[in-house]
């Protein structure tokens, strides 16, 4: 039964007060001499003692039952949006994973996500960066969440023998040709984007804040990320700085998978292009020439030493030869030579080291050969990234959204996912930026059955990225974008207020 106060003063005013505890009380005071100040000051001590003493030694009202209902009623409803749209997202995959576009070439891809992210109602910028995408979604206040996809592909030959393999061959800006394919799963990030682009957009009435959707180019050059800020991402096309960054990415282990780890989670790295200059000549008289693949050779053997004897063994660091390109014909020496090196680190001395080193061997080959300054070896510095170092705050969050849909023991944490030597740019879109909280997980893509097989058989994995025979499994589209959904959601229900407070 419900509690009420009534209180006339003078005879005239009359306030009832209901209360909440099981009890019927009917009280009321008339005041008819007092001054109109004293009465007040009375009422108002009257009504905390009352109030405080009504509430003394009552149990505490939980809706844990409504609450626990509500979840698990908005959870079926994002399982279900992501059931209806599940053959359709496959399909999508499907004709990504056939038509693989190199970075910086993306415009069939980038097409397809604008004309998506447009028909979802989202204000979309495209060009960005060359071939980058932007789909803004404003829902009334809240905080500004960015999430991000990478669309290239690598130039890998297709090996996987699946009906909708790549046999796809694209001409490089150098005029060469070579196969691609995409061996490193943004064809799934891409769809996943697009899949929760839609649930977001339909499920408006259950968040508030802006959603950001960015389709980025050239993630494999380690270029694009800082591509599409350079070309004024956030100025030129308006595009609001948001408040925290969300991403995923495949990883070839079993789709019930989740890697959401605190920290750091992947290492710096460089991309560095280095021409030794020679004097070419005819193969049977070496020695009227100056000859730059023998430079190239020596130079690569004494580049490991960098690695070996001038980093501290205890650090981690990494210096791998991708492509050495010289000459065409059997018996002719060329002029020229050409090394790409990648590099990958953990701490910025380090990097000075290796830069530092590789530049000094180059020149002292060089000058071994007595090279005027002019034919000095050349280095030019292509894509880089700092370590990505996840927000601790903000994963959390994420792990806390997807704890709905994945049990806390397929949840691979800090403790049991040590950092890995792979490099991302994805947080180079918010580095430069005030805020630059961000989160990237990564989510199994694997079939369990072959990745069981893959495990009796001796291997680690049963395939790894960058290679020929890099699958998704289908059942990984509905999953992602379940995974990615989910940690929206609960990013949007945090308001950015200090900054400092966030690791």
């Amino acid at each position: 039964m419900k509690y009420e106060l009534t209180i006339i003063i003078d005879g005239k005013g009359k306030f009832l007060i209901p209360g909440l505890i099981d009890t019927h009380i009917h009280t009321m005071f008339e005041f008819i001499t007092m001054r109109k100040s004293y009465k007040f000051m009375l009422l108002c001590g009257f009504f905390l003692f009352l109030l405080l003493n009504l509430t003394k030694g009552q149990p505490k009202r939980t809706n844990k039952k409504t609450t626990t209902t509500v979840s698990n009623n908005f959870n079926i409803e994002i399982s279900h949006a992501v059931a209806n749209d599940s053959l359709r997202l496959i399909e999508i995959f499907k004709d990504l994973h056939a038509n693989p576009e190199l970075g910086f070439m993306e415009i069939r891809t980038a097409g397809i996500v604008a004309k998506e992210l447009k028909g979802l109602g989202y204000e979309v910028k495209e060009g960005i960066g060359k071939t980058g995408v932007a789909g803004i979604l404003k829902n009334g206040q809240g905080p500004i969440v960015m999430y991000r996809a990478d669309m290239d592909c690598n130039a890998v030959k297709e090996t996987t023998g699946l009906p909708y393999a790549s046999n796809k061959i694209v001409k490089k800006d150098d005029g060469s040709s070579t196969p691609v394919m995409h061996a490193c799963g943004h064809d799934a990030h891409t769809t996943w984007l697009m899949g929760v682009a839609k649930i977001m957009a339909s499920m408006k009435d259950k968040w508030a804040g802006t959603l950001i959707f960015v389709a980025q180019p050239a993630e494999e050059a380690i270029l694009g990320a800082e591509a599409m800020v350079n070309d004024g991402l956030y100025s030129k096309y308006g595009v609001p700085e948001p408040d925290y960054l969300f991403g995923m990415h495949t990883a070839p282990v079993p789709v019930s998978l989740v890697a959401a780890a605190k920290g750091v989670r992947m290492a710096g790295t460089d991309q560095i292009d280095v021409t030794f200059k020679g004097i070419g000549g005819h193969g049977s008289t070496p020695q009227l020439t100056k000859d730059p693949i023998i430079m190239a050779a020596a130079a690569i053997m004494e580049y490991q030493i960098i690695v070996s004897r001038a980093i501290d063994p205890q650090k981690a660091a990494v210096l791998t030869i991708g492509s050495v390109q010289a000459g065409n014909d059997n018996n002719v020496i060329p002029s020229t030579a050409l090394v790409k090196i990648n590099l990958r680190w953990f701490d910025e001395h380090d990097r000075k080291l290796m830069i530092e080193g590789i530049k000094r061997i180059n020149e002292g080959i060089a000058n071994a050969y007595n090279l005027p300054d002019s034919m000095m070896p050349v280095m030019k510095m292509k894509g880089w990234s700092y370590p990505l170092d996840n927000s601790d705050t903000l994963t959390d969050w994420v792990i806390t959204g997807i704890k709905t849909f994945v049990p806390e023991n397929k949840i691979l944490k800090e403790d049991r996912l040590p950092a890995v030597m792979g490099s991302e740019d994805f947080h180079h879109l918010v580095i430069h930026n005030q805020k630059k909280k961000y989160c990237y997980i990564n989510v199994g893509i694997a079939n369990p059955a072959l990745f069981q097989t893959a495990l009796k058989q001796g291997k680690q994995l049963p395939f790894n990225a960058h290679n020929g025979d890099f699958q998704v499994d289908t059942d990984a589209i509905p999953f992602g974008v379940k995974i990615a959904t989910a940690g929206l959601f609960e990013i949007l229900k945090h308001i950015f207020i200090d900054r400092n407070s966030l690791h």
